[in-house]
């Protein structure tokens, strides 16, 4: 009895040293958007830096080819939200290197609606903050290029939008950045006639084409404030 009580003991030994141990469940890694990638200086070129939010990052990369050996384009090392979020972290976006030009927007954070109804940032504290922006933007010395807002498609968004809107924030920006001689890059005009054709169903954000059809226009835009250095 004691003999088969042991070898019992033993099979069952055996039978669980041989089942692998279970390895914890590791989380996905995200995958980090192009956009947002570092980027290395090629020597002796000029250097540009893009501040926005997701439409923006939409356009980075193509902004890159398209200024490939022209100038290394940096941006943000992330979505650059609301004003708010600017004049939070304007500071260290900037960092201590020189930039050659800057061109930047804020908008459709600040104008999205709340549950209450109410737009993120008001368009009164839109215009504080901008001037706030642009005051501490004009102290890098760069060419300085405001970005217009987008268009919003006339359609149910989640959260909810407007174009009046846009159109209403834009005009206040428009006003900061001509008192402040800033040029602006109206995106908004130059894609409102072909907005079907470039934008998502139903969405702020752009088309694979669209995001190229942007990109075109701020990379002239770029490399003309370049030839005024």
């Amino acid at each position: 009895m004691k003999l088969r009580f042991a070898l019992v003991i033993l099979l069952l030994g055996g039978l669980l040293t041989a089942v692998p141990a279970a390895t914890p469940k590791t989380a996905k890694t995200a995958k980090k958007d192009p956009s947002l990638e570092p980027v290395v200086d090629q020597t002796g070129l000029p250097r540009v830096l893009l501040i926005g939010d997701s439409i923006s990052m939409g356009y980075t990369v193509p902004v890159r080819e398209l200024l490939k050996g022209k100038a290394n384009v940096h941006r943000i090392p992330e979505n650059g939200g609301p004003t708010s979020n600017g004049t939070a972290k304007l500071a260290k976006w900037l960092g201590t290197n020189k930039w050659d030009v800057i061109h930047f927007n804020w908008g459709l954070h600040d104008l999205k609606s709340m549950e209450d109804g109410k737009a993120q940032v008001s368009l009164a504290d839109y215009e504080k903050n901008l001037r706030e922006l642009a005051k501490q933007l004009k102290a890098t010395n760069a060419k300085l290029i405001w970005c217009a807002t987008t268009p919003v498609p006339d359609a149910r968004l989640t959260p909810p939008r407007k174009d009046s809107d846009v159109q209403a924030y834009n005009a206040i920006a428009k006003k900061v950045m001509d008192e402040n001689a800033i040029p602006t890059n109206d995106l908004y005009t130059y894609t409102l006639p072909k907005l079907a054709d470039v934008q998502l169903p139903a969405n702020v954000h752009f088309k694979k084409e669209g995001s190229e059809f942007l990109a075109k226009k701020v990379a002239k835009t770029i490399e003309e404030a370049l030839a005024k250095r």
